[in-house]
């Protein structure tokens, strides 16, 4: 169906944004090697340079959004905003002229906007797709202007105007994840078996208030040694094991409190007893597909408040619990852990009704779509 097609994928801003599109498009040309791929994002953020480290050319237009503030730096800036909207359209065009795609792809960001507009404008089949439970002001607009809305949750469609019917696809989970044992990867990473491992993280940069939370949960619970913490600081949270210290933890000499930047989540996750995180679109759908209950505590700083909607899908099915930051305390997020860990069974359901909801064949769903929207 794909054999020598042409199809250009729009994707920027984000590794959410930009991973479940590497991920189709690796599937694609695993099926049909003669497809040709080009991705459209920006100069300046993540897929400058994870496309092309995927192999992929990346041809870029000037785009950004508004800030919600009327500060001199935000009026600069949406300024300077909507001089890129005057123009991406016009760059959009001459990349789809040039390229001459069969088929337009978008995977979210401000970049999917100008390009998807174009290309169903130009009369090219167009999808895209939404990985959040509250849609983006982006997906929200192309909802109508395109040929087909994939969703990773099918609460989304009822805040969209699409033109056709709504697919829910799910979103691609990597392959690697998959395949994780909880068993194997308790062995690898030392784990005893009788310990369950709470493993929490806030992200690549790492939440303040995350981290803040975590620090007085160890500092709670360390003594009681009834369970293994493993906690990912992120790159802002290195006076994290200087404070535990300082508070008596000795790292080096206590095996069940372990602190690290950044941690593998193929590896480490399938380990998991309880997470304690984010509600990012990708995390949930990784936490989904292994069954892993966990304590979700959406960031209150992102468009739409979108990981909080993210979040609900999965409690309004007993699939996870959620903390607002405005409720996390140590206090709130200890007495949490303990209730969770104090009741297996309640524990083990969670975990049994987040597997329930998960769509572990996303990419050949958004694949299979594709394939009907080009024929």
């Amino acid at each position: 169906m794909m054999d020598n097609k042409k199809i250009l994928i729009a994707a920027g801003g984000t590794g959410g944004h930009i991973n479940p599109a590497l991920g189709t498009a690796g599937y694609i040309k695993e099926k049909h090697p003669t497809a040709e791929i080009v991705f459209v994002g920006t100069a300046d953020k993540m897929e400058a340079k994870l496309v092309p480290e995927a192999g992929y050319e990346l041809r870029t237009i000037e785009i950004s959004g508004f800030w919600r503030s009327f500060s001199p730096e935000a009026i600069k800036h949406n300024l300077g905003t909507v001089s890129k909207l005057l123009k991406s359209s016009s760059q959009a065009k001459k990349i789809i002229k040039d390229f001459k795609p069969d088929l337009v792809v978008g995977f979210g960001g401000y970049v999917s906007g100008p390009v998807l507009r174009m290309a169903a404008k130009m009369g090219i089949p167009t999808a895209v797709h939404e990985q959040n439970a509250f849609p983006g002001v982006t997906n929200k607009a192309l909802a109508g202007k395109v040929d087909r809305v994939m969703l990773a949750v099918d609460k989304a469609e009822q805040y969209m105007k699409p033109k056709n019917p709504c697919v829910v696809t799910g979103l691609p989970v990597r392959g690697d994840m998959l395949k994780g044992d909880r068993d194997f990867a308790r062995a690898e990473l030392g784990i005893p078996d009788e310990k369950p491992l709470v493993l929490s993280m806030g992200g690549s940069l790492g939440a303040k208030p995350v981290n803040d939370a975590v620090l007085g949960l160890i500092l709670n619970k360390y003594k009681d040694n009834d369970c293994v913490f493993l906690h990912a600081t992120g790159k802002n949270g290195s006076w994290f094991t200087e404070k535990l210290e300082a508070e008596g933890v000795e790292l080096n000499a206590n095996p069940y409190v372990r602190v690290t930047e950044y941690i593998d989540i193929p590896k480490c996750l399938p380990a998991a007893d309880l997470v304690i995180c984010r509600s990012g679109a990708s995390t949930l759908s990784e936490l989904q597909a292994l069954g892993k209950p966990s304590i979700l505590i959406p960031s209150p700083y992102v468009t739409e408040n979108h990981q909080y909607h993210n979040a609900m899908a999965l409690v309004n099915n007993g699939a996870a619990e959620i903390l607002e930051e405005k409720d996390l305390t140590p206090e709130s997020l200890t007495q949490r852990v303990n209730a969770l860990l104090s009741d297996r069974e309640k524990l083990a359901q969670t975990g049994r009704n987040a597997r329930a909801m998960a769509l572990v064949d996303a990419t050949e769903r958004i694949y299979e779509t594709l394939c009907e929207i080009i024929k």
